[in-house]
C-alpha cells in the first residue's frame, strides 16, 4: 500500500466515523428532549396546586423549652 492509498482510507475511516457519531449524537439528544417532554407533560407530578401539601401544624414542635 502506498502512502497516498493509506491516508485515502484513513480519511474515509474518519469521516465514516465522525457520521456516525453525529448520527448518535442526534438520536441521543432528541431522546433526552422527548423524555423531558414526557416528563413536562406529567406536570411535574404537581396536580392541583397540592403539592408538597405543606402542613406547618404537622411540623411544629411542642414541649420544647423556649426561652423567650
Amino acid at each position: 500500500m502506498t502512502d497516498e492509498e493509506v491516508r485515502a482510507a484513513a480519511q474515509k475511516e474518519a469521516e465514516k466515523t465522525f457520521a456516525d457519531f453525529m448520527l448518535w449524537s442526534k438520536r441521543t439528544t432528541y431522546a433526552a428532549i422527548g423524555m423531558l417532554l414526557i416528563v413536562a407533560s406529567c406536570n411535574f407530578g404537581v396536580e392541583d396546586d397540592t403539592y408538597p401539601a405543606y402542613n406547618g401544624e404537622q411540623y411544629n414542635p411542642s414541649g420544647l423549652n423556649v426561652k423567650k
